[in-house]
């Protein structure tokens, strides 16, 4: 899946006529090969393997590029990020987080649920993403 994953992503890059810079590619890297989600300075200690001296400006630039794109998202309560697995063809995210072991599992919820946009509509609001996180024990942890 990484080395797919790596290939979308360069695909995507040319078909889009977006730069793939070695920071951009090794930083999706990283984040793929991460079994967890992965904090910035932990891509940057690793990015600094493959890259000379690299700056925190340069791994940031990097990790705003595949957010704005879908490629990976932010686990908000960790301060972390982690490869998307939906196949980008999602506009809500929804994590569950073992406060034990620290495991992730993305959740595939394609549709904002129905009491949601009832209190969208309800609020005059028009949502254009959604994120969740719930946070529990997984079920090697009970």
């Amino acid at each position: 899946m990484k080395k797919e994953i790596i290939n979308k992503a360069i695909q995507f890059c040319l078909e889009n006529k977006h730069r793939l810079t070695k920071p951009r590619l090794e930083v999706l890297r990283i984040i793929s090969q991460s079994k967890k989600p992965i904090k910035a300075y932990e891509i940057l200690k690793v990015l600094s393997k493959v890259i000379k001296k690299p700056k925190p400006p340069t791994a940031y630039r990097a990790i705003e590029f595949w957010l704005k794109y879908n490629y990976i998202h932010r686990i908000e309560s960790l301060n972390a990020y982690l490869i998307c697995k939906a196949d980008h063809l999602h506009k809500g995210s929804q994590f569950l987080i073992c406060n034990d072991c620290g495991k992730v599992i993305e959740s595939h919820l394609c549709e904002l649920p129905e009491s949601l946009k009832i209190s969208s509509r309800k609020n005059t609001f028009t949502p254009k993403s959604w994120n969740l996180e719930i946070n529990g024990t997984c079920n090697q942890c009970i």
